[in-house]
């Protein structure tokens, strides 16, 4: 399958991959874990459970079929770079493209990982040490902390972080055990003593429900999903590898983070039913802020982010690089420099933006349909030679599909988010 491959980059010949499957399997779940799992409550709620799991797994099954795109346009080429895909297809305007696609996504998610931090570490410091301290202050500590992690100059130092800041994450699990402790949500938010009646679908499941923040639900899982951009060097890094091999990787990764996905936001739901707000540990507050279970979920999402930052810096500034200063070897200054200008640019959207709500609509309706549905499709129809595969031909078909229905996606989700940011219609979220 790989013959293609070898004749045209011969120096990866020299190179063997030596990661293990299992290994594979974790890099990439790794990759796709992020703070998009706090908002996946909020999203089921404002689409009930059948409809949400349907979205939840159409979005799964095309992100399995984005990765066999990715595979196939690699294998015909012999790229192992999502950027230099682009370049294969495009020239340098799709490798600017890809390129700023990246830069633009993961400074969303970073930007995701900064509001957690500004929000949720207060609450912890208020708990351990009794003193209240505004959102900036409170995050000096932790922003000194990722600042130094940033300046770094290879990013293996951040491998062991990474997969500690994932475990973390799996923790967050736990928040399911609070499901079978916590009553009805007005009674926990202590309306139980208030005198007008409490209407029974308060706290009953919907199956099927729209309603104007619906329009987020699928930039949130399409953010959730994103991994797109890791595929190709995890594949370069794989031993024995093949397209099936890799594929099956993306497969298990892609299932894993659905089930996990599935639990969590299920469970968070039927917790607090219409209060979950987009930030799910924030609903958490209004019921004990001194619970012992959420104090720790708390604290493992906060080591989760705060060591994810410095590795989701790490593309972005790479990219930045070769879009501005390609061919220029390593330098301190220009190095330190990106790194401080990114900082400095993600704190201030971290501390104007209002809501953590607006940053997972923004990014999942912009860059993250670009790299899951758009890009990869438009690689493979301009990769793929019109020999092997007719523009008339049933993949080629697929493949346009698949990129039509990523700009359908984003239209929508840009038009209704619109409508919902002009009408002043906004109950309360939580975040501000």
């Amino acid at each position: 399958q790989d013959v293609n491959l070898c004749l045209h980059m011969p120096f990866l010949l020299q190179f063997e991959g030596k990661t293990s499957f299992g290994m594979s399997v974790f890099n990439l779940s790794n990759a796709i874990m992020g703070s998009g799992i706090l908002g996946l409550s909020y999203a089921m709620s404002n689409t009930g459970i059948i409809l949400f799991l349907i979205l939840l797994t159409c979005i799964a099954c095309l992100s399995c079929y984005s990765i066999h795109l990715l595979l196939r346009s690699a294998g015909v080429v012999g790229i192992r770079a999502y950027e230099q895909l682009g370049l294969r297809a495009f020239g340098q305007t799709g490798k600017i493209l890809a390129g700023v696609t990246i830069t633009l996504h993961n400074i969303g998610a970073m930007s995701s990982y900064l509001f957690i931090v500004k929000y949720e570490l207060p609450l912890v410091i208020q708990t351990f040490l009794d003193f209240f301290s505004d959102n900036n202050q409170s995050c000096l500590p932790v922003l000194k902390h990722l600042h130094e992690l940033t300046f770094l100059h290879s990013a293996g130092y951040l491998g062991y972080t990474s997969g500690f800041s994932l475990s973390c994450m799996v923790f967050f699990l736990s928040v399911i055990y609070k499901k079978f402790n916590i009553a009805c949500p007005l009674e926990a938010f202590g309306n139980s003593t208030v005198d007008t009646a409490i209407p029974e679908s308060t706290c009953t499941s919907k199956f099927f429900t729209i309603n104007q923040e619906t329009a987020y639900t699928i930039p949130i899982l399409a953010f959730a999903f994103v991994c797109h951009p890791e595929v190709l060097p995890i594949y370069t890094e794989l031993s024995n590898p093949t397209k099936r091999r890799m594929q099956n990787i993306g497969n298990v990764s892609i299932l894993g983070m659905f089930v996990m996905y599935f639990f969590t936001a299920v469970f968070g739901y039927l917790t607090f039913y219409e209060h979950t707000e987009a930030e799910l540990l924030h609903t958490y507050n209004e019921v004990d802020p001194l619970d012992t279970l959420i104090l720790c979920v708390r604290l493992a999402v906060l080591v989760a982010v705060t060591l994810t930052v410095p590795v989701v810096l790490f593309p972005i500034r790479r990219a930045l690089l070769q879009l501005l200063f390609p061919g220029k070897p390593f330098h301190w200054v220009r190095h330190i420099a990106i790194a401080v200008c990114l900082l400095f640019a993600v704190n201030l959207l971290v501390i104007f933006v209002p809501n953590i709500r607006d940053i997972f609509g923004i990014t999942g309706a912009t860059t993250a349909p670009t790299l899951i549905f758009i890009l990869p499709g438009l690689f493979y129809i301009r990769i793929v030679p019109k020999t092997q595969e007719p523009m008339n031909s049933r993949p080629k078909i697929q493949a346009a599909c698949f990129t039509s229905l990523g700009f359908i996606f984003m239209i929508m989700s840009l038009t209704f988010i619109g409508i919902d940011w002009t009408s002043g219609e906004k109950r309360n979220l939580g975040g501000h």
